[in-house]
């Protein structure tokens, strides 16, 4: 027996639900919210907290590695390599834009790319390096990349080649996404925690979600914004998961390494934090073991990645492993561009960020809202 004020404020079935309160759930639910202030938006989130990829990756502000943007090129084309590329830019000053520097603990350290000695990769980057800098004009209006070579020694690297750039940086995702959550909240959105959703489906004048604990939401329309996790409720979707391992030292006394790196076309991906070496990736070397939407680690990565600990990144000093853990990302099974589509006339998709969320998930966000405005 619900009270009228139940009713109007709680109990009303929702104009939207966006399923998924990560990075481009919640953006999306701000973008419906501004454009219609009297839109009532719920969010259903099947995690404690923002619990995907969103709150589980390295806090990396970048757009692309050398090796990696070559690969893109090589295999997508220079149109769509560049579209992307841009996109990511974009999306990096518009997220720093709307939420602000200081609270998503910003850090302009540049991005610098690592080759050891004997790569094969690094022959074919420095041949192209040029051509790819002149093709990076027309979005950055200067020349990206150079090399860094004289930089090693300082930063505590055992490598034969270092490149750099000055516009990458780094976020601490979890004060991004408490940030995000918080201007959510503050804008009316209803976001519900511990609400995991098993199916959907259209009805004649909108559609209704079953929910894990049996019961069910009704709405006009949903946004799905699961990304890696999108194929539990779009068992169609080309979007697989990609699981990310990482781990992080204790404290390091008088450690060098400062800003952040990526390596071996952006698989390997590496940066200090508060004293410490986060690392992760490796993902490359058990692709099928790592298509999976499971956390957890497994001996073949996490001991490839406490190799280069002692190899490459803080060589000859002693090091703890203080934490591991893994995130889910989405990648579209054969490349291409995130995405955002409508599944049915009520019900639309936005996933398959390509472990680049960080960057693009608040434009793909506002694509979305677009498509249910």
């Amino acid at each position: 027996m619900n009270s009228i004020w139940e009713e109007r404020s709680f109990v009303k079935n929702p104009d939207l639900v966006v399923v998924g309160a990560g990075i481009t759930g919640l953006f999306t639910a701000l973008h419906a919210r501004t454009q219609d202030p009297h839109r009532r938006i719920l969010v259903l989130e099947r995690g404690p907290h923002p619990s995907g990829a969103s709150v589980k990756n390295g806090g990396f502000a970048c757009f692309g590695s050398p090796s990696q943007l070559m690969f893109d090129l090589d295999n997508e084309g220079a149109d769509v390599a560049l579209r992307r590329v841009e996109e990511r830019w974009k999306g990096l000053g518009e997220l720093r834009k709307t939420l602000g520097d200081e609270a998503i603990g910003y850090e302009p350290v540049g991005g610098y790319e690592l080759f050891r000695e004997g790569s094969e990769l690094h022959p074919r980057v420095a041949e192209r390096l040029p051509e790819l800098n002149r093709l990076l004009h027309g979005i950055f209006s200067r020349d990206v990349f150079s090399w860094a070579d004289d930089r090693l020694s300082g930063l505590g690297l055992h490598a034969a080649h270092l490149s750099w750039n000055a516009l990458e940086g780094a976020v601490d995702s979890g004060r991004l996404m408490r940030t995000l959550l918080h201007r959510v909240q503050g804008s009316g959105v209803d976001v519900r925690f511990n609400t995991e959703v098993d199916g959907w489906h259209d009805q004649a004048n909108g559609m209704e979600l079953q929910l894990r604990s049996g019961g069910v939401v009704k709405a006009g329309q949903a946004v799905i914004a699961t990304n890696g996790y999108v194929r539990n409720l779009v068992p169609g979707s080309d979007v697989v998961p990609g699981r990310g391992q990482m781990l992080i030292t204790s404290p390091i006394p008088g450690l060098k390494l400062k800003g952040t790196f990526h390596m071996a076309e952006g698989y390997y991906y590496i940066r200090d934090y508060d004293g410490r070496v986060l690392l992760g990736g490796a993902r490359h070397l058990d692709f099928s073991g790592e298509t999976t939407m499971e956390d957890g680690t497994t001996a073949l990565i996490q001991d490839n990645l406490e190799q280069l600990l002692r190899d490459t990144i803080i060589p000859g000093v002693p090091f703890h492993i203080e934490h591991r853990w893994s995130g889910v990302m989405g990648f579209r099974e054969h490349g291409g561009p995130t995405a955002v589509e409508h599944l049915s006339p009520h019900v639309v998709v936005a996933a398959g960020l390509g472990g680049i969320g960080v960057a693009v998930g608040i434009r793909v966000a506002k694509r979305a809202a677009d498509l249910v405005a």
